[in-house]
């Protein structure tokens, strides 16, 4: 389920979900969203800022939202990620509809990623750290050929 308002959000509305987001965001601040890999720290220091402000995850829920849609967009622009519907098995396993699949066929939860950090605040569920941490790395094919 969209966070925000209870619609079914599939893959193809990601992109606008996050310039959306990015627009009604910095309309009202100078923030540095630009979908550059440094902008990621100012995605956890606004997910920190949200929990240190004593907001709860309901009261957030459309602000953590548009921030996973935002990873995911940095993922895309940047990593050369797509956005993807998940299959079943997916949806149970990362409670999201959505993810992106990065150009090694690995896929991945931003939005999830972000609540992590919500909920954890721990610097080791960094958003920065998670796109530095997974970007450009490639499976190697094994010496008949299968993807390891």
């Amino acid at each position: 389920m969209d966070e925000a308002d209870g619609r079914v959000t599939c893959a193809r509305e990601m992109r606008r979900l996050a310039t959306a987001f990015v627009t009604r965001v910095t309309a009202r601040s100078r923030l540095p969203l630009d979908y550059s890999v440094a902008s990621l720290r100012v995605v956890d220091f606004l997910v920190d800022g949200l929990r240190k402000g004593g907001a709860d995850r309901e009261g957030a829920r459309e602000t953590l939202l548009g921030l996973g849609a935002y990873v995911g967009e940095v993922l895309v622009r940047r990593a050369g990620a797509a956005w993807v519907d998940f299959d079943a098995d997916q949806r149970a396993f990362f409670g999201r509809p959505v993810g992106v699949r990065m150009p090694d066929g690995r896929v991945w939860n931003p939005l999830g990623r972000v609540l992590n950090r919500f909920d954890s605040g721990l610097p080791e569920d960094s958003l920065q750290t998670f796109y530095l941490t997974l970007h450009g790395r490639l499976r190697r094919p094994s010496a008949q050929g299968v993807v390891e």
